[in-house]
Order: C-alpha cells, then structure tokens, then sequence
C-alpha cells in the first residue's frame, strides 16, 4: 500500500467517524438541519474506503484479534443487537417515522373520503393516482389495495396526490 493511503485511512476514519456520530445522535433526537440524513448516509458510505484501507494496512493484527475471546464476544453481541431490530413487534402496522405512519393510515381510505381532505372531487383523486400508474377501479376502493396491487411504491401514490 502507498504510504500516502496508509497515512491517511486511519485520520479519515476518524473523521468521518465523527461526522457519523454526530449526525447519527442528530438523527436520534430529531434535531439539526434536514441535511443531516443525507449525510449521514452518503458519508457513511464513504467511510467504507478508509476502513478498507485501515484493515488491510493492519491485517495480520486485525486476525489475531479473531484468536482472542473480545471479538467473538463484540460480534456476537452486535449481531444478536442488529437482529433485535428485526424482530416484528407491534400491531404490524406501518411504522417508522410518524409522518409515514400517518400517511399509510391516510391511503387506507377510499377516493370518496380522501378528495374532500385534499379540497377535490373523488373523480380527481381517480384521475391522478391512475396518471400515475396506479388504477383505481372505484372511487370506494381503499387507496392502499390499489397501490399495492399496481406494484408501485406508496409515496408515488403520495406524490400524485400532493400535486395540485
């Protein structure tokens, strides 16, 4: 490796660390600028590259820790945290962020309840959601069985709807 890589992976995990950290705990507690999740992200991703970098500089050491009773303490606990993350828990309704939880309970509802909401005709809401490629064979048909039997993501159905 080039002494310019192996100089520079371990200050660029470091701060692009921190820049996970910060912007995760931002996450966490709802705060910061709306920046903060698209960075978060693609950072995170970016990071991949000096970490590589890191492991192979440091390859005969990072194998050795696999000899030592810590690391299959720290992976099979970070697994068992990771797989509690998957566990179903709850109704099995829609969670996630409030607003997405809100909007699926909103799409639950026919055309016919759903245009005077949006200050149109149920005829209006028909026309858009099918524009979109999400038929609706009757304005008393739940959003959300027209949605799912068209295939397409539900913020598309969103999206059509929020159009003026």
């Amino acid at each position: 490796m080039s002494s310019v890589l192996g100089r520079y992976a371990t200050p660029f995990i470091t701060g692009l660390f921190l820049v996970s950290l910060i912007s995760g705990i931002a996450l966490f507690f709802h705060i910061g600028p709306g920046g903060f999740h698209g960075m978060h992200e693609w950072l995170s991703m970016v990071l991949i590259l000096p970490f590589a970098l890191h492991l192979w500089k440091n390859w005969r050491g990072f194998l050795n820790q696999f000899r030592r009773r810590p690391m299959g303490i720290a992976l099979a606990a970070s697994a068992l945290a990771a797989a509690l993350f998957l566990l179903p828990l709850g109704s099995g309704e829609a969670g996630g962020p409030p607003s997405l939880a809100f909007s699926h309970r909103i799409l639950a509802n026919p055309a016919s309840e759903l245009a005077p909401l949006l200050g149109t005709t149920p005829e209006d809401v028909v026309a858009r959601l099918t524009a979109a490629g999400i038929p609706v064979t009757d304005a008393s048909q739940p959003l959300v069985e027209a949605i799912q039997a068209s295939g397409k993501p539900e913020m598309q159905a969103i999206a059509a709807l929020a159009r003026p």
